[in-house]
């Protein structure tokens, strides 16, 4: 897995500044046809960082239909696996034995295809991390000089989606794509060992062959062209569709600027299970609970932090904001505030009930971890409610972050400083912290700061 720090804490060095945001939820996907190039030798190098995990999440595909697919996908049990099928036989084969399923790691995949090659092993490979896989449950290699569907003339090429029989949406982001046609490189030629051991990313400085882009994805557009969301700036302007998608799937959450967002493997509620989040692990649906963020309570001891949660529905909100005990997801010890506006500590009121909360509304959520007795703030569309400010001196270790939603067609949309207009239900504040990270509706409270590895590096 990738460290969240490190490499990804320091300034300076190889920067990205963007990744696309996919969501299993709209079906969001983007897309390609191919021309004719060569379906024996290509590379496909690319940055991921997953949101949603414990399902089937395609990342790269070229089949057909399900008799005859082609992916690289993580699985429901969060190995990578790796296909082509020919009439519902496969061509070649590879599942994984390692998994993958940290949603705060940022994950370098690196898949090389060589057909051409006499040993049978050495015709497809899979890097993670600057790391050759070598590690499989299962395993079929290609014949030699087998003709993929890669680089096939008229053959359609899915970012986010397996065939369309099966779908299989990617849910998470993805940056730094790179595709070669006709050359099979090395993960070097994308990525280095930085002095502390961390794979880091690099800039490919080769050639891309006829087939061959590079998605950074700097545009909003939604045309296939050098100003759309798929834009090719490899210089070959092999341009990308998009389905599904709009400005704000643009994220600034990066290999090299990882944001924090909900823990889809939190901590075990006594309640229930955690649900189905969504979006890029930055919306949570009514009748679901978040039970954690990625980067959890240790990682934020000492620093003081700033997020926001916008609050939108069709109907009525039930909503529960706040932290509770890890061990079990009980509300002894927590500390919360529920729908009514009203404070809550260790299951009981604390003080009057202030404005409840409504639909549109922005709650700030203010974590003062710089003292042994920790501190959280509830403010209210820029105003703090009387009984806002809470106290608790038990081990910061011994919460997590816990929201709450079963209200009518109600949702949570979280902003850690990488959703600015909550996914265009608000109008960006362009409310940067201390540092400059982060663009958020309401100014960041002085000393705060938005979660993300570069700001843990330094008030962490």
């Amino acid at each position: 897995m990738v460290s969240i720090l490190g490499a990804n804490s320091v300034s300076g060095g190889y920067e990205v500044s963007n990744s696309l945001r996919f969501d299993d939820g709209s079906s969001a996907y983007v897309s390609r046809t191919q021309t004719a190039g060569n379906r024996r030798t290509f590379t496909w190098s690319a940055w991921v960082k997953r949101g949603v995990v414990g399902t089937r999440q395609t990342l790269l595909s070229a089949g057909i239909d399900g008799n005859a697919e082609s992916f690289l996908r993580f699985d429901a049990s969060d190995y990578i696996s790796i296909k082509e099928s020919t009439s519902n036989s496969a061509e070649f084969a590879f599942d994984t034995t390692p998994v993958f399923r940290d949603p705060a790691a940022w994950y370098h995949i690196v898949f090389v295809v060589d057909t051409t090659q006499g040993t049978d092993s050495n015709r497809v490979k899979l890097y993670v991390n600057g790391s050759q896989i070598t590690s499989f449950s299962s395993t079929n290699y290609p014949s030699q000089n087998y003709d993929t569907r890669f680089n096939n003339n008229s053959q359609v090429l899915y970012l986010g989606m397996n065939v369309p029989d099966y779908r299989d949406y990617y849910d998470g982001y993805m940056t730094e794509v790179n595709y070669i046609d006709g050359s099979a490189k090395s993960p070097t030629d994308f990525g280095e060992f930085d002095d502390n051991g961390v794979w880091i990313p690099k800039k490919y400085t080769g050639t891309y062959g006829t087939n061959g882009f590079f998605l950074e994805f700097q545009q909003t557009g939604t045309s296939a062209n050098s100003s759309g969301i798929g834009a090719d700036t490899s210089g070959v302007d092999n341009h990308w569709g998009v389905t599904d998608m709009n400005a704000h799937a643009i994220n600034v959450d990066t290999p090299t600027l990882n944001y924090c967002t909900l823990n889809e493997i939190g901590a075990t509620d006594s309640q229930g299970a955690t649900g189905n989040i969504e979006n890029g692990a930055l919306r949570l649906p009514t009748g679901h609970k978040a039970q954690g963020l990625t980067m959890d309570n240790s990682m934020l001891d000492g620093g003081k932090w700033y997020f926001e949660v916008y609050l939108a529905t069709s109907s009525s909100l039930n909503t529960t904001l706040g932290f509770r005990n890890s061990s079990n997801g009980d509300d002894s010890p927590s500390i919360e505030q529920e729908n009514d506006g009203q404070i809550k500590k260790d299951g009981s009121n604390v003080g009057s009930t202030d404005t409840a909360f409504g639909n549109g509304n922005v709650i700030g959520i203010l974590l003062d971890w710089s003292t042994s007795t920790r501190k959280i703030i509830f403010e209210h569309n820029n105003s703090a409610h009387s009984e806002g400010e809470q106290t608790f001196s038990a081990s910061v270790e011994g919460y997590h972050y816990h929201g709450r939603e079963t209200g009518s067609g109600a949702v949570q949309l979280y902003n850690f400083g990488n959703t600015p207009a909550f996914f265009g239900n608000k109008t960006a504040g362009d409310n940067a912290d201390e540092d400059g990270y982060g663009n958020f509706i309401y100014a960041v409270p002085s000393g705060y700061y938005a979660i993300n590895s570069k700001n843990l590096s330094e008030h962490g």
